[in-house]
């Protein structure tokens, strides 16, 4: 048994600066799993279009499951399959986090408050259908039908015409089943931190070039986390002389217009707030870079997760106690197109920079509470402001009612609507006012 548990180890740690295949990725995972296991929990999310397994580490002291008051956090790479850093530099996230667990106090204490999911790959066929490496383009951007991921996800601003893929779906799926509080998207092309909104339309500030999403002042604060505690990304620099990103940032729309994106999704469908990053100019950069790459990035990944918990969480009871599902929790003043409501155990957790708020809580049918709250920065101390509701009026009757959010563009104004098609429209409102008037 000790020689089994050693041979384990060994494999977990047997982690080299190189590029790893279906097969070497899927091994490394299970020995992780295997060494550490009441640390880690391994899953599938599903299948890629070829059949390959969407892999899911997650650490944390409790990672078979969701625990009251810990927040999830997801971290997700090689969408674009010919964009690699990020698969990689996440297996040595792994690699670090499990072996700095119990020795280093920040580390542990971060694993156990956070749950963390690691995905390395979601687009696993793209990432084997690159066979030559290129630092600008190859056709392993695309899953194997074709499609590009980051265009594939239903869009707050317009009618997307994709067929959504294999992928996509599941993991439109696992947002839908984790109550998944902050995320980050690996990407390379670049080096930058891009934010939502990554559509728009006039109502969110596309008219002067930026979508303001409700929630502005804190997704300018997740990008700098990040690029702050990168080790070049704050220069902004870029990756050649004709684009500069001040402090490394950048408004995803105010850099180009994408319509499906997953950020957009996560933050209007998931109630998670998500980030683009960019982590490389060259997108399939030679191996003997990656060491580099992971010590570029090693400081800012950890520091970007210790940020799903600033801001305020809490439960949504009834009389009895009971946990509310499906109650809406938001802040006065920043409402969301797609209300952010409770989960099954009646929880809420809304990512707030430090200030004063005043928390809605609202129960279909029963009369609002409102509660101010002083915010601080906690994520030194690894947990949010704790808030609860409770509704005295309420019983356990309601608790079946389940709220969805339709798939549709939710912004009236379509960014996309020709100038030649608003004035007619105009017109015709114009001609029903006055068709009224005088009836």
């Amino acid at each position: 048994a000790g020689i089994l548990i050693l041979c384990l180890l060994s494999a977990a740690a047997a982690l080299e600066f190189k590029y790893h295949h279906t097969e070497e990725l899927e091994e490394y995972l299970r020995g992780v799993r295997a060494a550490y296991p009441s640390l880690t929990h391994l899953y599938s999310i599903g299948r890629s279009v070829e059949g390959r397994d969407l892999w899911v580490l997650v650490l944390g002291r409790f990672p078979t499951h969701h625990k009251i008051g810990i927040p999830e956090f997801k971290y997700v790479a090689n969408m674009h399959g010919d964009e690699t850093v990020g698969r990689e530099i996440l297996l040595h996230l792994i690699d670090f986090l499990v072996t700095s667990y119990g020795r280093d106090p920040v580390i542990s204490r971060l694993l156990n408050n956070t749950r963390i999911h690691i995905m390395p790959t979601m687009n696993p066929d793209g990432f084997e259908a690159t066979k030559v490496p290129d630092c600008y383009y190859t056709r392993g951007r695309y899953n194997k039908n074709g499609e590009d991921l980051n265009r594939n996800f239903p869009d707050a601003f317009e009618n997307n015409s994709a067929s959504i893929q294999p992928e996509t779906r599941a993991v439109m799926d696992w947002i839908k089943n984790e109550t998944f509080v902050l995320s980050a998207n690996l990407h390379g092309g670049a080096l930058v931190a891009s934010y939502t909104f990554d559509n728009g339309n006039p109502v969110t500030g596309s008219l002067k070039g930026y979508s303001r999403s409700p929630d502005d002042d804190v997704f300018i604060h997740l990008a700098k986390t990040y690029s702050s505690n990168h080790a070049s990304m704050y220069k902004g620099t870029g990756c050649d002389n004709r684009q500069t990103f001040p402090g490394g940032i950048t408004n995803g729309y105010s850099w180009y217009q994408l319509e499906g994106g997953m950020q957009d999704y996560n933050y209007v469908w998931g109630q998670c707030f998500e980030i683009t990053l960019e982590l490389s100019c060259c997108k399939y950069p030679p191996a003997d870079q990656l060491e580099k790459f992971w010590r570029d990035n090693k400081v800012a990944l950890i520091e970007y997760i210790k940020q799903v918990h600033l801001g305020v969480k809490g439960q949504v009871t009834d009389k009895n106690g009971n946990p509310i599902p499906n109650a809406i929790v938001e802040v006065k003043g920043r409402p969301h197109v797609c209300p952010y409501r409770t989960n099954e155990q009646g929880e809420y957790f809304l990512v707030l920079l430090p200030g004063t708020y005043v928390i809605n809580a609202t129960v279909p049918g029963f009369k609002s509470m409102l509660k101010t709250v002083e915010i601080p920065d906690n994520t030194g101390n690894f947990s949010a402001l704790k808030q609860d509701f409770s509704f005295p009026e309420v019983s356990d009757k309601i608790r079946s009612r389940v709220a969805s959010c339709p798939k549709i563009p939710l912004y009236q104004e379509l960014t996309r609507a020709s100038a030649a098609v608003k004035p007619t429209i105009n017109i015709l409102v114009l001609m029903t006012v006055m068709l009224v008037i005088f009836k």
